[in-house]
């Protein structure tokens, strides 16, 4: 029993974002579908690309017209920084533009992630 309490003390003091790498990407794709209002994983919309996400500073995209706020985040992103911003965008980032309510599953968010990581890997989509 307390090995049981020692390993999931272990696992909420990681977080919900290290099951992003765990995450179902095929049902990703289908989360990330909700996303395609204003996103494109090759192409600036209304929100910008996402190939190239992963490592990227918040704001810094070439051509994209970002909030004050995101440019002066400091946020790079990966794994964690997206489970914390996709969770609710505007409570994590108070004055992005991107007024979407969130993802609030955790499972859901570990998905779209591991979509992401995947697919912006994948050199016939992000070249």
């Amino acid at each position: 029993m307390r090995l049981l309490v020692l390993l999931v003390g272990s696992l909420a003091m990681i977080g919900p974002s290290c099951f992003a790498a765990d995450g179902d990407a095929g049902h990703g794709a289908g989360i990330y579908q909700r996303c395609l209002a204003c996103h494109s994983l090759q192409h600036s919309r209304s929100g910008p690309r996402h190939c190239g996400v992963f490592g990227r500073k918040a704001g810094t995209l070439p051509g994209y017209a970002y909030s004050q706020a995101m440019k002066k985040s400091g946020i790079i992103w990966d794994e964690t920084n997206l489970n914390r911003f996709l969770e609710n965008p505007l409570k994590t980032l108070p004055g992005t533009k991107m007024a979407y309510a969130g993802v609030k599953d955790a499972k859901d968010r570990a998905d779209l992630i591991a979509y992401l990581k995947q697919a912006t890997r994948d050199p016939a989509i992000c070249d």
